[in-house]
């Protein structure tokens, strides 16, 4: 049986990412009882310290900030304190990773806590490393706000763990917007729309350039917990010893690294896995534990059903496989399990509403 949890289920901690969302909403002056409207909550201004939210009502929470402050910088700036984040051992872990590589495998080993609303998946191919997001409990209305406001949290965080600006490549699965001025401010002028993914891409070249500030970080959190451990009953912490621009680290839940994915990340992992031999939705229910029409209840609450997940991850392996290995329509139509590249190439424009020679022209220019 395959673990996971729905959108209705309370598996996000309040005080993590969603108090965040308060604390910027109240420094632009918003009214915080109103950014629980919707959410079915009573509105507290401050939730209490074990609450946890469901992931429909954080992304209420969101909807309701992005409405409220109308601005067009809400997503970035949100983004900008998203990460290391207060998520206990997985935040802590984050500040000490020694290099680009080490940090994207901890974002994708905790990605239940560090990024909730969005799965993070790392690949490495060749000299091309990509950081790409697909949504965990089905907002497809929100998520240009939030592929925006997650991007500029890994830049922002990678930024200031390495000490530089990292060249990273920005794509976007969504069409060009009007201005994008944003963009530029918060990620740089290397922007791709149209793209069919989320995805931030870099070469590997960088993947393990040392971060030469991780031993100081480290040596400092490490003095400070152990001041703190012999602080004396009552007395203030030795937080304030921990480096400069770090935020709290407080004890991680229990469960933070058993935690189980959603079912729409725990559903593409089980396709991604299968997707040579064309997985049946009877046999996806069963290996589920559930009955086919179960399942298809289940995905519609997520806004989605099931052969549009399987036409997801066969676009995105579609698009890996142009981009990384330049592999031809024949290639990719056996690797997908088609009987011919023709089926393949009428099956992609259904996909993306573009042929595959066009988008991986499209690719491909993008990569010299």
């Amino acid at each position: 049986m395959i673990a996971y949890h729905g959108a209705a289920d309370a598996v996000i901690p309040a005080r993590h990412q969603p108090w965040q969302v308060l604390d910027y909403a109240a420094s632009r002056d918003a009214a915080l009882p109103a950014l629980w409207r919707g959410t079915g909550l009573d509105g507290p201004e401050l939730p209490p310290a074990d609450l946890r939210l469901a992931p429909q009502q954080y992304l209420q929470l969101l909807q309701n900030a992005a409405r409220m402050l109308d601005s067009a910088d809400t997503a970035f700036m949100l983004g900008q304190q998203m990460l290391p984040g207060d998520c206990g051992a997985a935040s802590a872990e984050l500040l000490r990773a020694p290099s680009l590589r080490a940090a994207l495998h901890i974002l994708v080993e905790h990605g239940c806590l560090l990024s909730p609303l969005l799965c993070p998946r790392f690949r490495t191919e060749g000299g091309l490393a990509a950081l790409y997001w697909t949504d965990s409990y089905g907002a497809p209305g929100q998520l240009p706000f939030l592929a925006e406001m997650h991007m500029t949290a890994l830049a922002a965080m990678c930024r200031w763990l390495s000490g530089e600006r990292l060249p990273w490549r920005f794509c976007f699965n969504r069409t060009r917007p009007r201005h994008t001025e944003q963009h530029e401010v918060h990620l740089g002028t290397d922007l791709r729309f149209d793209c069919h993914l989320d995805a931030m891409l870099i070469d590997a070249a960088w993947l393990d350039r040392p971060w030469p500030a991780a031993q100081a970080r480290t040596q400092a959190m490490e003095q400070a917990m152990e001041q703190a451990t012999a602080q004396p009953t009552g007395q203030p912490s030795a937080q304030a010893s921990a480096p400069a621009g770090a935020p709290p680290i407080t004890p991680a839940p229990s469960a933070w690294q058993s935690a189980t994915p959603s079912l729409l990340s725990a559903l593409y992992d089980y396709l991604l896995a299968r997707v040579r031999a064309a997985p049946s939705l009877e046999q996806t229910a069963a290996d589920f534990a559930v009955s086919p029409a179960t399942l298809k209840r289940h995905l519609a609450r997520h806004n989605t059903h099931f052969q549009a997940e399987l036409d997801q991850v066969r676009t995105h392996v579609a698009l890996y496989l142009f981009q990384t290995r330049r592999a031809d329509n024949d290639a990719v139509a056996e690797h997908l399990g088609f009987h011919d590249a023709t089926n393949f190439r009428r099956s992609f424009k259904r996909w993306t509403g573009q042929t595959p020679g066009l988008l991986r022209e499209t690719l491909l220019a993008g990569a010299n």
